[in-house]
């Protein structure tokens, strides 16, 4: 008899186990169907997962395919859609035109629990944001940003990264203009930054000790830590990603390499350093620089933003903590804004004339509100570290060596797959 009962009780278990489960597989089906059916278009996703095995596989065929499904789309990064909008008007309308609608940003319970909502890249749309964001832009200028003595730090790290040849050590800019120093690639005093930093709050008089006597101030420790971080994260990874696509797209091009570097020597010589007065008569080197950035799309659907109140878009109403990604892949390579739209070629970037010309789809900052803070000091490190390094090296693939994936690896940011290169020193071949 109790066995009887035992095999009863395994069996009532087992079947509402069963229930449980094809209740939950139920819902999620209703769940996911009535996402896909307010949402604009998109590729085939699947219940529970959404589109992460596509991307998994293959994340950059899966964003250059959205555009084929409208201007907006839709995407699932798991349970919930991601709008993505296709072209630089719609992008506009909603960054720019309706800025503090889709400026949040989507913090995820981990990421709640590591930053506690503090910094500036991952903050959400707010009072304190804008508060660190300003307080950033404020103390860059301080420390020289936008000045000759900036220009001067960069040209000098181009100098040892050269020497150096590219130990991806780019932060050094970074560190020079908060710190006032430079480190050797070597110095352990490196990891000690934080704690440095740490020290330098606890001096009275500063602009931090000022900003901690205001009632609704948002400066304290944690909050300045978490935005010194990210200062680091944006001013580093992104530069040195940028310089190192560069490089590949010069060995990949050696024409373009050549007439950059004989434009270099012909205004500069081998001796003197760039500066950004340069460019205007280094029109086809300028050019090159920006040509890496738009060919690149280091952050090809850029970083997530959430609406921060029920929207209306294109027809679509997006609720409150909707997520938005805009898709800067696409827009730098929309044929309506571009001459050579899918090569690497800089004759985007100049007129008839062969002078230098901007293109309003040029966005590897994105756009609004959320407009990446280091823009000025992306572009000045960029310009002065690719010139010095096309003045005096010359760089080429090694002989039989199989050219790496253009896709590249593909993250937050899109960073080529490592690479083996030869460096020649351009003084002794002349």
């Amino acid at each position: 008899m109790e066995s009887v009962l035992k095999y009863l009780d395994w069996t009532s278990v087992g079947l509402a186990l069963l229930v449980g489960l094809l209740s939950l597989l139920l819902l999620e089906l209703f769940r996911w169907n009535s996402f896909r059916s307010q949402s604009p278009p998109g590729p085939k996703s699947l219940p529970f997962v959404g589109n992460l095995p596509q991307f998994s596989k293959d994340q950059m065929g899966i964003i250059r395919s959205l555009p084929k499904y409208g201007e907006m789309c839709s995407i699932f990064l798991g349970r919930k859609p991601t709008i993505v909008l296709n072209n630089m008007q719609l992008a506009k309308e909603a960054f720019v035109q309706n800025g503090t609608v889709f400026s949040g940003r989507p913090l995820l319970p981990l990421q709640a629990w590591l930053t506690k909502g503090y910094g500036i890249i991952l903050a959400n749309y707010g009072h304190s944001w804008r508060q660190q964001r300003r307080f950033a832009l404020h103390t860059l200028r301080d420390f020289g940003l936008g000045k000759k003595t900036v220009e001067e730090r960069v040209a000098e790290e181009a100098h040892y990264l050269i020497k150096e040849m590219l130990k991806q050590e780019v932060s050094n800019i970074i560190c020079s203009i908060i710190f006032g120093d430079r480190f050797e690639y070597n110095d352990k005093r490196f990891a000690k930054l934080l704690e440095i930093l740490n020290e330098s709050i606890r001096l009275g008089g500063t602009t931090m000790a000022q900003e901690e006597l205001k009632e609704d101030t948002t400066f304290h420790v944690e909050n300045m830590m978490k935005s010194v971080f990210d200062l680091f994260i944006a001013g580093t990874e992104t530069t040195a990603t940028t310089l190192r696509w560069g490089l590949v797209y010069m060995m990949n091009h050696p024409d373009v390499q050549e007439r950059c570097h004989e434009e270099i020597i012909r205004v500069l010589g081998f001796d003197r350093s760039p500066c950004m007065e340069d460019r205007a008569q280094l029109p086809y080197t300028h050019a090159t620089v920006y040509e890496i950035q738009r060919y690149a799309s280091i952050t090809p659907l850029g970083l997530i933003h959430q609406t921060t109140e029920p929207a209306l878009l294109r027809g679509y109403h997006l609720p409150k903590g909707s997520t938005i990604m805009v898709n800067l892949k696409a827009i730098m390579t929309d044929k309506q804004h571009w001459k050579y739209p899918d090569t690497f070629n800089p004759e985007n970037f100049l007129d008839e004339k062969g002078q230098f010309c901007r293109n309003d789809a040029f966005l590897p900052f994105s756009l609004g509100p959320r407009v990446c803070l280091g823009e000025y000091l992306a572009k000045m490190e960029l310009f002065i570290f690719f010139t010095s390094l096309l003045q005096r090296l010359k760089f080429s693939w090694p002989a039989g060596t199989p050219h790496p994936n253009m896709d590249g690896i593909v993250g937050t940011v899109r960073s080529p797959f490592p690479f083996n290169m030869i460096c020649h020193s351009r003084e002794t071949t002349h």
